[in-house]
């Protein structure tokens, strides 16, 4: 097993070509760029998928002002916009309801 090494994004795009190059042959590649197997893996799969933006290191959260990279991603960002906002109103619908009980309470108790 190698060590982890860092890599920028044209070493991974280079990598990941090297391989599809090479039909495939992960095992080789790794050898070659003194990387895991694993990673020859990922990368190239990746990078069939997704092309250079799949390479991107997309480590820790995304900047909310950053635009998305596919439509899939934008409508999973739409939909968690959605469901947060469908949470924060029940929770607004459960706080009136229960203001509403505390004062109907308080009135009958006069």
């Amino acid at each position: 097993m190698t060590t982890s090494r860092k890599t920028t994004k044209e070493e991974r795009i280079a990598i990941a070509m090297d391989c599809l190059a090479n039909g495939n042959n992960y095992g080789e590649t790794a050898l070659k760029h003194d990387i895991s197997y694993q990673q020859a893996y990922t990368w190239t799969k990746r990078f069939s998928e997704r092309g250079a933006a799949g390479l991107e290191d997309r480590r820790g959260k995304r900047k909310a002002d950053q635009a998305p990279r596919s439509e899939a991603e934008e409508l999973k960002i739409k939909m968690a916009r959605l469901e947060h906002e469908l949470y924060m109103t029940r929770m607004e619908r459960d706080l009136l309801k229960k203001l509403d009980e505390l004062e109907r309470g308080n009135a009958s108790h006069k």
